[in-house]
């Protein structure tokens, strides 16, 4: 069975980017424009990882880490973290946040597959 991936970013071509790379490798993707729009289709369905932007209007990638990882349902749920920022401590506060895995944009959809494969350990 595809495992079920929930990518959260605001910008309509990396959405693009991203849900075709991970179709293509046989997942399931469901997308979310906002943090606050990651939060609630996280809360109400199950996906096996999360795919988010950093900068993103209403709510950031970091607030919605720390948000999701409070929920129980959403404590073991990994999530790869994909932005233009490579600032060590924006890295640290996503690592302290819950973040499993990092991906600097403009990224490579074949290296994002790579990772999710890894972090989904198939």
């Amino acid at each position: 069975m595809a495992a079920n991936i929930l990518t959260v970013d605001d910008s309509a071509s990396i959405r693009l980017t991203t849900n075709v790379a991970l179709s293509n490798a046989g997942y399931t993707v469901t997308e979310a424009i906002n943090g606050a729009e990651g939060i609630s289709k996280a809360t109400s369905g199950h996906y096996d990882l999360i795919v988010t932007d950093l900068n993103m209007p209403v709510m950031d990638g970091l607030t919605m880490i720390r948000e999701l990882r409070k929920i129980p349902s959403q404590m073991g749920v990994p999530i790869i973290f994909l932005t233009t920022e490579s600032d060590g401590s924006i890295k640290e506060q996503a690592k302290a946040a819950g973040a499993t895995g990092w991906l600097t944009k403009p990224f490579d959809p074949d290296n994002l597959v790579k990772i999710v494969r890894k972090v989904l350990g198939k």
